[in-house]
């Protein structure tokens, strides 16, 4: 164990290879986490047109799974990170994945599962769910229990390696294996499944999160306990005053929800969180539909010009992490850079408006200007994560992502239920184009809506230290 005395005064003025790098270490191990966990949560969605060939499922079906993920993933959100902030980083990250990689190889052996679900409750009601369904329910349940740690234990990772000025710069780097998981499930998941069935995909693209874990294991602990970290760097991450507490005394710290709840900072948090989170999901969600209805593409089709439009959303991820330093740098404190940050990627969005009324010039219209818009969600997301760490101690970092994640999955849950009603409303009446422009309109503005409710419940920067 190293023995490191935190000298805040003059760290950073050291040049980088003086300090040190191996908190890029982490957040590279954060990264491919968060690429595991995208491949993982989208498989499903890749193989449902032959699978619900195979399973003669109806669309009631395959919603019906699919809301089992987002249900059981925002209520889980809440609880992941009051279990991280009580069984640390470390061990909670790798309770995270071996119980998502388990729920996704479950995937597997659905019909067996769904079996003995009902003959447990045979007469209960629930056997009248196809056996099918039931089992995939179950493995979607597993897989979202599990992943709804990886934000929350990634975002206290960062929190414990890096100093405020650089978290969102390290939150938008790690964020982006979303978006690379986004662009490597199309292409990954149909091959593996047309070669040796769609039960290898979900257990090939499963096993890789023990593949990791196997390396998060090896390289990481605690900055107080790494032995890999030079002097010089565990002094730069600890140079804010106010993360200069022990380690050991900040584990044993504990804070209750109802007093998280009690602060204007956790709402704005949560507001930000229930407001734009949703927006990711209905890209996620709805696209494919959207250039099939619109542009009559098929799922082949398709691949190009989502790979195209994901591959958009990394430049906003990590440019966004990096955005606020531009602030910082010139005097801004690194609350009031990152809002102003906020607030400028907040404008960005609002070229969605012009993808309906533009469609008409082809696909690649709405592909770039959909992919303007969720490139500054990712932007937005990496900096709203981090004003978490800039206003509460490390011990309540990862409850309080556990609360906004909740709100954030709710939202989305929201988001895809009202999306779903106006498509089959308008869809009836032969005017999808309607429905379709409604949403994106609430897509375009729900940045601004959430920076001016988040400004308005904590107008200028306070720091909680009573926790």
């Amino acid at each position: 164990m190293n023995q490191h005395t935190p000298q805040a005064v003059g760290v950073a003025a050291e040049p980088a290879a003086a300090i040190g790098k191996y908190r890029w270490t982490i957040c590279g191990l954060l990264f491919f986490a968060t690429t595991i966990n995208y491949l993982d949560r989208q498989v499903l969605s890749l193989l449902a047109p032959a699978l619900s060939q195979e399973f003669n499922w109806s669309n009631t079906d395959y919603a019906n799974i699919a809301a089992v993920f987002q249900f059981v993933y925002a209520i889980s959100m809440l609880f992941a990170g009051r279990v991280i902030d009580k069984m640390g980083t470390r061990r909670a990250f790798v309770l995270a994945i071996v119980v998502w990689s388990f729920g996704a190889i479950l995937h597997a052996y659905s019909v067996a599962i769904g079996t003995a679900v009902s003959n447990i409750f045979v007469g209960v009601g629930l056997a009248a769910v196809p056996v099918s369904v039931a089992g995939f329910m179950v493995g979607r349940a597993v897989l979202a229990l599990g992943e709804a740690g990886n934000f929350p234990a990634a975002i206290k990772a960062t929190a414990e390696y890096f100093p405020k000025k650089e978290r969102s710069f390290a939150t938008g780097i790690f964020n982006s294996g979303a978006n690379i998981g986004a662009i490597l499930a199309p292409i990954t998941v149909p091959l593996i499944a047309e070669f040796w069935g769609w039960q290898a995909a979900f257990i090939i693209i499963g096993a890789v999160g023990f593949v990791w874990m196997g390396f998060w294991l090896h390289f990481y602990d605690t900055p107080a306990r790494q032995k890999r970290l030079s002097r010089a760097e565990l002094d730069y991450i600890n140079s804010d005053a106010v993360d200069a507490a022990p380690a050991a005394a900040e584990a044993q710290r504990k804070t209750s929800w109802f007093k998280l709840l009690g602060y204007r900072q956790t709402w704005a948090f949560t507001v930000g969180k229930f407001l734009t989170d949703g927006v990711w999901w209905f890209f996620l969600f709805w696209l494919p539909k959207f250039m099939s209805a619109q542009y009559g593409l098929s799922a082949t089709e398709m691949v190009v010009p989502l790979a195209v439009l994901y591959s958009m959303t990394m430049v906003g991820s990590i440019g966004g992490g990096w955005f606020p330093a531009w602030f910082i740098n010139r005097g801004a404190s690194v609350y009031h850079g990152r809002m102003r940050a906020m607030l400028t990627i907040a404008f960005f969005p609002l070229v969605v408006l012009l993808a309906q009324p533009f469609g008409y010039l082809g696909v690649w219209v709405p592909v770039v200007l959909i992919g303007i818009g969720a490139s500054a969600h990712q932007a937005w997301s990496a900096n709203l994560f981090t004003t978490v760490s800039d206003m509460f101690p490390k011990h309540s970092v990862g409850s309080v992502v556990g609360i906004g994640g909740m709100a954030g999955g709710l939202g989305g849950v929201l988001i895809t239920k009202v999306a779903g009603r106006l498509f089959d409303h308008y869809g009836a009446l032969g005017q999808i184009q309607t429905g379709y422009m409604i949403m994106f309109t609430f897509c375009a503005l729900a940045y601004l809506l959430a920076w001016c409710i988040m400004k308005a419940l904590v107008p200028a920067h306070k720091e909680i230290t009573d926790l």
